[in-house]
């Protein structure tokens, strides 16, 4: 039995394992004081400490219950989340290749001098029963993994593995176990793998220092390993660089370039291996400082050669990252373009570099040629040069790409001068970025809205558009341009596919430089920068207030308005006025520097209501015109007395039981434009032959009766409103005398169609003087008003527009008004037929223009008719003369056709003279 437990203790002491860190040498110190050990960034192997009770004592029962309370019990899940614990004991060893001491250490405790009696083991004993760890943090930054390696798996069995760390602020020189005092946290490792196990801890910071040691349990028997410590931006591990391709210079030089891997937390060195891909082991290695890029021999393209690259930290400690993926020079060897794609703008030049292969062989550059979607061949003074193998093609003023069903880009092809060309093309994507900012300053002065618009068929599937600004102190450069130190604004999409940005606070003397940035996996663009001033772009408030009159007696527009606020004294002024009804047609009046704030306009129209806005902007031209005010409407009303009283004509009636006729007056209500505006009533003014004169006033109406029963009544009809009487008027004379004078001949009506009827009237001699006529007409058939209209004396035909039937009889009268009274009506009854004789009549009733002509027409509807006939006669005689001069000198002419040696001849194809 004493055997058995002997063997025991022995294959237990072989399992022992101390894991974590890494000694950097022995660091002692004059009074031999326990110190952290630093853990490098490489592989390094430890020795190990079993705790036994000799070992334990005199802190046996503190530890043991300290140990218990963190132990992993057997079976349980891999992964469980942290133990925290308030303190924690700790091993503070020296060691050689010969001796190992360690003592027993709590953090709140004095450190004390080692005690070699203590403990003392023969390193060597044990030297196969060391673990080899190695700790680094992952590319991405946020772990850090620490892995421990078996060297005896056959101490592999039962084996459970912690890890505790605590973090310090202090460097890493300065770092001691004093710091253990805080939280102590522990992460259980995961052994499931055959011959390692692997811890992960969460980063705390880059910068921080981590302070941790190693607990483990085999077959129940606690392992203990002293403390290290480790900055993890001394062993951060980056991820292998990304994106490997082929790139060329303008001296057409190959190089192969790749992106550094993100992120990266400190400036990276690279190392490239190239070497040929028949499985060959020999490898190239190329240092690279500090370049993205190393150039290759060209010649390398006409083999198959890999490509791997790998990278770590430039100026301190730190892992190689794992190689990236491999690239094979060869592929595309066919044809090779460089750049394969390009983004760029409108109006911009570009060049594409071209390698072309024909059956695996270069062909020289000169016999390359270059087309643009297959459908347009570059010109060779476009093209250049650039070494036996390389050919560049530059394009010029490029117009922006339109897009083709699916295809957002123009293809570029590289091809050999016997038009024959490979499938691959490069890709050219011409982006309008000629897009216009407008800013505007609301008129509270309080934000500053900026608007601009992209045109959405040439925005490539992908890309993002923003808008960057930066702010100057105060006003604007002469010369705006981007900033590296710009911001984004965000914008909101509005429903016409344009962008708003607003600005609030905004400072009003500070220049704002504003472009927009279009984003896209290609590449970058950006518009040109425009510089804006926000109190130069101020859209004033509305002027308040407004009113609107027409004045009375002058008969004016009088607008006036109150100026807005935060608005200076310098202001021009817009106003736009019309008539108010339906459709409104507005007419425009500007006003500059209106220190009455009112403005008065000549308008033809003065009883009409009128509907009034104003706008105002800067005198000096800087910013917007506001928004039109408010409407304001004037007031119709009696701006002057009528201009003039109103026509009227007499209706007599004979009376033979009185022995007296009575005259009723009729007259047309004034128009707007003579009333001014209105007729509050007419006013009958009377003067009989025995000189007695009286006046009548009508308030509602238009007619007026009286009895005649002097033998001269002169009448006139005035119109009176609020602001007076008319002083032009209309007088009528009722003389027995004059009733008598006949002064027509004859009066003849022609019916021209159903709404007009044609007078036509001819004069006696006269001893009188006309002052003009008065034309009756009425519907004998049919009770209707009699109807009348005033002419001028000068004129000897009227036309007459109204509802005429031709089988319906009508009475037209013509009256002839004298200045001593009216004279004797002239009557038909009936409609004039026209004959040949009234050629001229008949040429009147197809003009029909209504009214009254001059005479002057009238002879010109004479004078018409025979031009015509003239005209047709002499055409006749021109023609008969013409066949006779024909017949007279090409009598003798022979018909080639009927010639023989013409027979057969087509005369009406041409034939070349030899």
């Amino acid at each position: 039995m004493e055997r058995r437990r002997s063997a025991l203790r022995n294959k237990m002491y072989q399992q022992i394992i101390l894991a974590t860190f890494v000694l950097l040498g022995f660091l002692q110190v004059a009074d031999a004081q326990c110190m952290v050990h630093q853990i490098p960034p490489r592989n390094f192997t430890l020795p190990c400490m079993l705790l036994n009770k000799t070992f334990l004592s005199p802190f046996s029962a503190e530890v043991v219950e300290s140990w218990s309370g963190w132990r992993i019990e057997h079976g349980a899940p891999e992964t469980k989340p942290p133990v925290l614990m308030n303190e924690e004991s700790f091993l503070c060893c020296l060691w050689s290749d010969n001796n190992i001491d360690c003592s027993l250490y709590r953090a709140s405790m004095q450190a004390r001098k080692f005690i070699p009696s203590e403990i003392s083991i023969s390193a060597s004993q044990e030297i196969d029963s060391n673990w080899n760890i190695e700790c680094w943090i992952k590319g991405k930054l946020d772990l850090l993994v620490c892995t421990v390696q078996f060297l005896k798996l056959y101490l592999r069995a039962d084996l459970k593995l912690n890890l505790l760390y605590a973090a310090s602020e202090l460097s890493l020189g300065d770092v001691s176990t004093s710091s253990l005092k805080g939280t102590v946290v522990a992460v259980q490792c995961d052994c499931s793998a055959y011959d390692r196990c692997e811890c992960h801890l969460p980063s705390l910071g880059l910068n921080h220092t981590l302070i941790m040691w190693l607990k483990a349990t085999v077959g129940g028997t606690p392992l203990w390993s002293p403390v290290a410590s480790v900055k993890p931006i001394d062993i951060v591990k980056p991820e292998p660089p990304l994106n490997l391709h082929l790139d060329m210079t303008e001296e057409g030089q190959v190089k192969i370039c790749w992106s550094h891997p993100e992120p990266m937390p400190y400036p990276l060195e690279y190392e490239v291996k190239i070497s040929a891909s028949s499985g060959q082991s020999s490898w190239q290695m190329v240092h690279v400082a500090e370049e993205t890029s190393l150039a290759v021999d060209n010649t390398l393209l006409d083999s198959s050669h890999l490509v791997h690259v790998r990278c770590r930290n430039r100026h301190g400690p730190g892992f190689w990252s794992d190689w990236s993926s491999p690239y094979n020079l060869s592929w595309g060897a066919e044809v090779l373009y460089f750049p394969p794609k390009i983004l760029t703008s409108v109006g911009s030049n570009v060049s594409f570099h071209c390698i072309y292969k024909n059956k695996s062989k270069t062909v020289v550059s000169k016999k390359i040629v270059w087309w643009l979607n297959l459908a347009e061949e570059i010109p060779e003074s476009q093209y250049t040069l650039v070494n036996d193998r390389v050919s560049k093609v530059t394009l010029f003023n490029l117009k922006a790409t339109k897009p083709r069903g699916s295809f957002f880009y123009n293809t570029l092809y590289c091809c050999h001068q016997n038009r024959e060309c490979h499938h691959r093309y490069a890709e050219l994507y011409v982006v309008d970025v000629n897009i216009n900012i407008t800013c505007e300053t609301d008129g509270y002065l309080t934000q500053m809205t900026c608007t601009w618009s992209a045109n959405p068929t040439t925005v490539l599937l992908g890309s993002s558009l923003q808008l960057r600004y930066y702010r100057s102190t105060i006003y604007c450069s002469d010369v705006p341009s981007t900033s590296p130190k710009s911001e984004v604004k965000e914008c909101r999409l509005q429903k016409n596919h344009s962008y708003e940005c607003t600005f609030q606070p905004i400072f009003l003397l500070s220049g704002y430089t504003m472009w927009i940035e279009f984003k896209h996996s290609l590449g970058t663009l950006e518009s040109s920068p425009t510089c804006v001033v926000p109190a130069d772009v101020v859209k004033l408030l509305p002027p308040s207030s407004v009113k609107a009159e027409i004045t009375r007696n002058v008969g004016l527009l009088n607008v006036s308005w109150t100026n807005p606020i935060f608005a200076n004294d310098d202001l021009t002024f817009q106003i736009r006025y019309a008539v108010n009804r339906e459709e409104i047609t507005w007419e425009l009046y500007e006003v500059s520097n209106a220190p009455t704030r009112s403005a008065v306009i000549q308008v033809q129209k003065l009883c009409v209501e009128y509907v009034v806005q104003v706008r105002c902007r800067e005198l000096t031209g800087a910013g917007y015109w506001s928004n039109w005010s408010g409407s304001a409407h004037t007031l119709v009303k009696d701006v002057k007395a009528p201009l003039q009283g109103p026509e009227f004509w007499r209706i007599i009636i004979e009376d033979p039981a009185r022995r007296q006729k009575n005259v009723t007056l009729l007259w047309k209500p004034l128009m707007q434009n003579r009333s001014l505006c209105s007729v509050s009533r007419y006013v009958i003014k009377h003067q009989t032959s025995g000189n007695t004169t009286w006046s009548e006033y009508v308030d509602n109406g238009t007619t007026c009766s009286f009895p005649w029963t002097e033998h001269t009544h002169a009448v006139t009809v005035l119109a009176m409103n609020s602001m007076g009487v008319s002083s032009i008027n209309f007088n009528l004379t009722l003389s027995q005398q004059m009733s008598t004078v006949s002064a027509v001949e004859s009066l003849r009506a022609y019916l021209v169609n159903s709404t007009c009827v044609l007078l036509i009237w001819t004069l006696s001699p006269q001893i009188y003087t006309i002052t003009s006529f008065v034309i009756e007409w009425k519907h004998l058939n049919k009770e209707e008003e009699l109807k009348w209209v005033r002419v001028p004396p000068n004129i000897s035909q009227y036309y007459i527009y109204d509802h005429f039937v031709l089988v319906e009889k009508y009475q037209f009268s013509l009256c002839p008004v004298f200045a001593g009274g009216v004279g004797k009506a002239t009557t038909t009854d009936h409609f004039t037929k026209g004959d040949l004789q009234d050629l001229y009549v008949v040429y009147e009733i197809a003009a029909c223009k209504g009214g009254y002509e001059n005479e002057n027409n009238t002879s010109l509807s004479v004078v018409l008719p025979i031009v015509i006939s003239t005209s047709v006669l002499l055409l006749g005689a021109l023609l008969v003369s013409h066949q006779r001069m024909k017949k007279l000198f090409w009598e003798d002419v022979p018909n080639p056709k009927n010639c023989s040696w013409a027979q057969g001849v087509n005369f009406q194809k041409r034939m070349d003279i030899l």
